[in-house]
């Protein structure tokens, strides 16, 4: 049979402890002082043989619930979109899923082109002037922003819309709480943010103003207007956006965005049960040298050779703590590295049919709830997801749902108690008529 490793012989033992110059196992211990030394056996299941413990590992991972088995209406930031085949042709290449950081360029250049290319793809898409090679996810990088902003105007105050998404801003009160800024908290009106309060809030002590686009529970927001009060008062407007929406919906940088950060996840990245996931991270071309993370740049070498390298700042200037722009100075190549490839099949005329399916399945599935009685509380535009009000609870729902092979939305009580019975519904390119009909009719039935 074919073993994944090998084990460790009686003579692989001896001849490691004849090299350490010890005769037992025991005498690694001895500088150990014998009263905080663990007795008795740990309280762990016995090991078993190669072929069983497959086996066992296999039936624990076949009970979890996966969208090859299940239908899923289920977004909320994590989306199940096609992926072409060629993603993991290129990233199960051993050269990319080993590689780690690339400091030495001579030998690093496609993994420093594929992040080139992701970050020039991702100007594109949104509209900026300079974007970083990625970073952990949209939650980071979202947070990081907040950071830069309070950084670059001097200023403590971080507003936020309620429409971003909860755990988006549980990851920024995080990060301003170390940093001591204050954040606060703008609401929303018919599911989009609150521009009177908006104005209210902003004044010559605000650092940032941070919203969603679109927001958490899918609308459009009127970027446009909030730029206009953002600027008013010399703050910095950063836009979290959905990367795949940007196929269709004006890029923020179109409307004076100083920062566009974001999750990559909605390019050639499974889901994966929740992570691990890409973030972006994208500026003006005044704010580059304070970006977090890495930069990799263009430049040819002696011969006049095009050649990629990393650029504009060291990865030692973000562990110098207080005067660190960033504790972020790894990112995510190989999620990046998917991204890319993602982007680079589809092109952009398939990146915007994708879009415009998302729009168009979810705006069908929409009227066809709406048709059967369902009340669908916000009428402002919307990409791939909307709320719908049902006449019980979501979680109870979802249950049944899950018996008819289905995964069900979000439930929005659990973060919004204002909207509880009311589900986050998403719809991506890859739900069928046939599929949003079953549903709809289901949650008729229910």
């Amino acid at each position: 049979m074919t073993f994944r490793y090998l084990p460790m012989t009686e003579q692989d033992k001896k001849e490691m402890m004849e090299a350490a110059g010890i005769s037992s196992t025991e005498e690694l211990f001895k500088d150990i002082p014998e009263n905080v030394r663990f007795k008795g056996d740990l309280q762990i299941e016995p090991a078993l043989p190669e072929p069983e413990l497959v086996k066992y590992m296999t039936a624990l991972s076949q009970k979890n619930i996966n969208t090859k088995d299940y239908t899923s209406f289920l977004g909320a930031g994590v989306y199940d979109h096609y992926t072409p085949s060629i993603v993991n042709h290129v990233t199960l290449r051993s050269e990319f899923y080993t590689a780690y950081t690339p400091y030495q360029p001579e030998i690093s250049q496609g993994e420093l082109q594929a992040i080139f290319e992701f970050q020039t793809m991702i100007c594109e898409l949104t509209g900026m002037d300079v974007a970083n090679s990625s970073m952990y996810d949209g939650g980071t990088a979202f947070a990081e922003a907040a950071l830069l902003s309070a950084g670059q105007t001097k200023r403590k105050k971080i507003i936020v819309s309620k429409s971003v998404h909860p755990e988006s801003l549980a990851v920024l009160q995080t990060y301003a709480n170390g940093q001591r800024l204050e954040v606060v908290e703008v609401g929303t009106k018919d599911g989009l943010t609150n521009l009177e309060e908006l104005k209210s809030a902003v004044d010559e002590e605000t650092a940032c103003v941070l919203v969603q686009y679109p927001n958490f529970f899918g609308n459009v927001e009127p970027l446009k207007e909030i730029e206009e009060i953002v600027h008013s008062q010399k703050a910095m407007f950063v836009v979290s956006s959905n990367p795949l929406s940007l196929g269709v919906l004006t890029p923020p940088g179109k409307f004076g965005a100083d920062i566009v950060v974001g999750d990559a996840q909605v390019f050639g990245i499974p889901q994966g049960f929740g992570g691990p996931h890409c973030g972006y991270f994208a500026v003006t071309k005044k704010l580059m040298r304070k970006v977090p993370g890495r930069l990799v740049g263009q430049t040819v070498d002696e011969n006049g050779k095009r050649g990629f390298v990393l650029t504009l700042q060291a990865r030692e200037q973000h562990i110098r703590r207080d005067k660190a722009t960033s504790n972020i100075c790894s990112n995510q190549a190989l999620n990046a590295l998917a991204a890319s490839v993602a982007m680079t099949a589809l092109g952009k005329q398939g990146i915007k049919e994708i879009a415009v399916q998302n729009i168009q399945k979810a705006h069908y599935a929409k009227n066809i709830l709406s048709e059967k009685g369902f009340s669908i509380p916000y009428k402002a535009p919307f990409f791939n997801e909307f709320v719908v009000k049902l006449n019980g609870p979501v979680k109870k729902i979802n249950k049944k749902l899950l018996e008819h092979g289905m995964i069900g939305g979000y439930d929005l009580g659990r973060d919004f108690p204002e909207l509880e019975n009311h589900m986050l519904i998403a719809v991506t390119e890859l739900r069928t008529k046939s599929e949003i009909d079953k549903m709809a009719n289901v949650l008729e039935g229910l």
